[in-house]
Order: structure tokens, then sequence, then C-alpha cells
């Protein structure tokens, strides 16, 4: 009982650091509304040097990779011992918040602020990773830094387009201090087999939380997706008045492409089988189209994601069935463009029963929470590292201006991981 008060006394005394560095990293990428710091950004890289700053602060060993993700370590007493690595993403989408991401990296330099304060040494190194170019919207190319650390970054990665700036990532990934040359060779600056645990705290992306009225989710499972971000229908531009058995209108194809999708996941979701389908993108050409005009050309963006890798390639077989079926009833032809995928991130077993314990004893009220979203973590987990996310209550998700993340309920899951460090590498 001692330690579990010791420690909840340890986490809420960085209340006023805390602040301070959300304040501190409120100045990096400030738009209106909200923050953007878009991946291998200057944005991006201001925020990492506030968190590199801090850790310094802290007397932790600072470094950076080639793909300049950065690592804050507490040195361990045994560093011959495969570490634990706590992280998250310090980038933004455009006009998101100051929350998504950068909580995970405040937290873990939070929980080992707490461990130092109570003069608890691990047995093995502690590391904080603040990791770049998580957000898939700037490169459409899902985990860029954590995959770069793995060396899992997906052929042709670093040739994927920034879509504000039309440069490459290794253009970028170049004038943000990284060594693209380096990562071309594909050598990973981290090795999977020797990673203890990799950990993550995020904010609720879907207000389950505060629905329940519960400040903490442990983590049950990362979806995989699949991703076809440049979908191109080409039909024929004819005039309003064309009957409809000569047209060939892309726009419709497009709408029944949607439906059909949107029906499966209706059956699916019936049935009690949790997934989701996004057309993030979905529109004519605005250079052509027009009120008194048939389209003849229709793009869309399509995200799949699924806790489960069967039940991913089911759904990606129903598009595949979806767009033969429309192109040939329609006369249309569609080019589904490049693909990407990510693999379902699966929770540590051994590590969600620990938090589960931590939590207990803390006296903070917990519930298993599926991720709607995609997660650094989900990248480890495929790599073979055991994995763990805690989620924080936030009533207006996240991904906009207004997440609203409390520091109480913040602080509540830096206790539950430190009290799970504690354990699992001071042996008390």
């Amino acid at each position: 009982m001692e330690k579990v008060s010791t420690i909840r006394a340890a986490t809420r005394a960085q209340r006023a650091w805390v602040e301070d560095l959300f304040a501190q990293l409120a100045g990096c990428g400030r738009t209106d509304p909200g923050f953007t710091r878009a991946s291998y950004s200057p944005e991006e890289t201001a925020a990492h040097a506030v968190m590199m700053r801090c850790a310094a602060d802290l007397g932790l060993a600072v470094h950076r990779d080639a793909a300049a993700n950065t690592y804050m370590t507490l040195p361990g007493r045994d560093r011959s011992l495969p570490p634990i690595l706590i992280g998250s993403h310090l980038d933004t989408v455009a006009h998101g918040g100051n929350y998504d991401g950068a909580a995970g990296v405040v937290a873990g330099l939070a929980a080992i602020a707490a461990i130092r304060s109570l003069g608890l040494r691990p047995a093995r190194d502690l590391t904080v990773m603040g990791v770049r170019a998580e957000e898939s919207v700037w490169f459409q190319v899902s985990y860029i830094g954590s995959r770069a650390a793995l060396g899992t970054l997906p052929d042709g990665a670093l040739d994927a387009i920034r879509i504000d700036s039309g440069l490459r990532l290794a253009e970028h990934i170049a004038r943000e201090g990284g060594d693209p040359e380096a990562l071309v060779s594909g050598k990973a600056a981290l090795d999977a087999r020797a990673i203890h645990a990799f950990l993550e705290v995020h904010i609720e992306q879907a207000p389950s939380l505060e629905e329940a009225g519960i400040p903490v989710g442990l983590c049950t499972g990362i979806p995989g997706n699949v991703r076809y971000p440049d979908v191109r229908i080409a039909g024929r531009y004819d005039h309003v008045g064309t009957p409809r058995r000569f047209r060939r209108d892309a726009a419709m194809a497009g709408a029944e492409i949607a439906l059909a999708l949107d029906q499966v996941w209706q059956a699916r979701e019936a049935a009690g089988c949790p997934m989701a389908v996004t057309f993030g993108r979905f529109h004519t050409d605005a250079a052509a189209h027009g009120l008194t005009t048939v389209p003849g050309e229709f793009r869309f963006s399509l995200d799949m994601r699924a806790y489960a890798a069967e039940v991913l390639s089911a759904i990606e077989a129903a598009f595949l069935d979806a767009v033969a079926t429309v192109a040939e009833s329609r006369g249309v032809t569609v080019a589904l463009g490049p693909r990407a995928e990510a693999g379902v991130g699966m929770v540590s077993a051994r590590i969600h029963d620990g938090l589960t314990v931590a939590a207990a004893a803390l006296g903070i009220t917990t519930r298993p929470l599926g991720s709607p979203a995609s997660h650094d973590a989900a990248a480890f987990a495929k790599a073979g590292v055991p994995m763990a996310m805690l989620f924080v209550r936030n009533a207006n998700g996240s991904h906009n201006p207004n997440e609203a993340m409390a520091i109480d309920d913040l602080l509540d899951a830096v206790a539950i991981l430190a009290s799970w460090l504690v354990a699992e590498t001071c042996g008390i």
C-alpha cells in the first residue's frame, strides 16, 4: 500500500512540469485553428527539440537515429539487458490538437521523472522515444519513423511525396537532420529482438471513455489497414440531358462502390465484427465538373481497417469485387493506383495483465478498449516486440483543435505506467 501511495504522489508531483511541457509544445506549429506539425517539418523538429531539452534537464542520455527519431534514456543497472521503450509521435495532422501523439512522449518522460524522484534505478534502460512521421496523411505511408527505426520501411517509401510541399520523403528527412542515405541500406537503429517491451500512451480517438466516465482505457488491439490513396475512375463527359443508358458516369460509379463497401461494413458490424471503411477524399475534377455536365472522371481514397488479418483480407476482396462489377455495369475504367498496408497490432497479454493489476492497486478505474486508429505501437508489435497501450479520456476526438484531455487523467495513465515500470524493472 505504501508503494502505491508513493508512486501516485510522485506522479501527481509532476503536474506543473507536465503543464509547462505542453505549453512549450504549443509554441511549435500553432495555427489558426489548432496546431500543424507536418511530418518532417521545422515545426515537428522544434517539438523534438523541446523534448530533448526537457530530457537533458532530467539527466537523461539523448540521441537521434538516421530517421531523426529522438531517444531519451534513463540508464539501467545492467545496460546489457533489452530496454523498455515508451513512446509516441510529435507530428500532427493539419489544424490538429496539441495532445494526439505528444501526450505519449510527455507521459513517458513524466513516468521516468516520477521514478527518479523516488530514488529508484531500473534494472534495464528505460527509453522514451519521440517518433517521427506517424501521421500518414502527409506522405501517405504508415508509421514512417517507427518503421525506419526498425528497418521495416516499405520499398519506395523514401520516394513518397509530401502532399503539401511536393518534395520526396528523403529530401524532408535530410532537411530535418536525418540521413536518408543510411536508411536506403535498410539497417535498423533498433533490433526488435533486443527490445523488452514497447508501451504507448495516447488520447482516445472516439469518446468511449468519456461516455463511460472512465479516465483510462487499456488497449486490447490495434487495427491493421489496407489503403488505396489515389483511385481514379475514368468514364466519359456528357451533356446533362444524355439518357442513362448512354452514360458512363464516373461519379455514380464511385458512389456505387462506396455504397457496396458501406453495406459490407453494416453487415459485419451487425454480426459483432468491428471494422471501419473511410473514403477520405471523394470528388470530381474541379477543373472540368459542372452543373450541366455528366462527370467523366472521379477520384477517391480508401482506408479499410480491422482487428484480424483475415477480416481485412475479406473486406479488400469485397472492395475489388465491387470495383469489377461496377466497372462492367457502368462502362468505366478503374485505376486503383498505389496500395499500402499495415499489419494488425497484437497487445501482449502479459503486459496488459500487469497494467490491469497496477491500475487496480492504484484505485484507478479502467476498461478494455480496442483502438479505432493506427499507432506506432502496431509497427513494434508487427516486428515482434511485446506491446501495450494506455488510452486517456478525451471528449472531442482527435485530429482536431478541440482535443479535450484533462491533465489529471493523463497523470492517472502515468501512474499506471510508472507502477508497471517499477514492478517490471525495480523489483518492488
